[in-house]
């Protein structure tokens, strides 16, 4: 599993592409939002958690297709399939690195967006924590979407359209509790059900997925 973890990072850095790309979206995003509400800081303040998470999930949308698309077209995920490593192990691998070379970037680039939108330092943290707990989800459930439409050709906006509902809880969950957190109230409860929402994703998707896969490489 880890060799195919170090195999796909390569294969991201080398071909890249999808990395620049989820970044330079998100920041596109971001940026649009004040040209269309207006310099006040007081008002972006009050939709930049909003706004900076449906940016980062606009953003994962974009590199979910690649995730199997190029080891079906090549071969590699029947070879995959009949190798040591269960297909859900493979899938869980995907999703990390989907995870790590998406997801991560984007938190790690969310606190300078945040105070483009007016956030203060303490409120960049809680955005900062929820986005932390919340892309791993949106990985995990690309992930199972991806391996949905794996296989087909431009089946991108199959894709989309699959996820987005899937989605709804881990936004509704992260930017509450980012909201929240930086109004002043208690944040404990929309935490542990984002947690709650990313850990069941974890555990029962990769099974969703590698069942998915199976079907699809008969």
């Amino acid at each position: 599993m880890i060799a195919l973890i170090v195999r796909d990072l390569r294969i991201a850095i080398r071909v890249g592409g999808g990395f620049g790309l989820s970044l330079a979206f998100f920041f596109i995003i971001v940026i649009f939002f004040p040209f269309a509400i207006g310099p006040n800081l007081e008002l972006l303040s009050k939709v930049a958690p909003g706004t900076l998470w449906i940016g980062a999930l606009l953003a994962c949308l974009l590199s979910l297709e690649r995730i199997f698309a190029l080891d079906f077209e090549d071969g590699t995920l029947d070879l995959l399939a009949t190798s040591p490593l269960p297909l859900e192990g493979v899938v869980m691998a995907k999703a990390l690195v989907h995870w790590l070379t998406t997801g991560l970037p984007l938190v790690f680039i969310s606190p300078f967006l945040g105070i483009l939108l007016g956030l203060q330092n303490i409120s960049v943290l809680f955005l900062v924590m929820s986005l932390l707990l919340g892309t791993p989800a949106l990985s995990i459930i690309g992930t199972f979407g991806a391996a949905l439409t794996a296989g087909m050709k431009r089946g991108g906006l199959l894709l989309s359209l699959l996820v987005l509902p899937l989605y709804i809880p881990t936004l509704i969950f992260g930017a509450e509790a980012a909201r929240r957190g930086i109004e002043g109230f208690e944040i404990q409860s929309s935490i542990l059900l984002l947690l709650g929402v990313t850990l069941l994703s974890w555990a029962i998707l990769p099974f969703a997925a590698a069942s998915v896969l199976r079907i699809n490489l008969r």
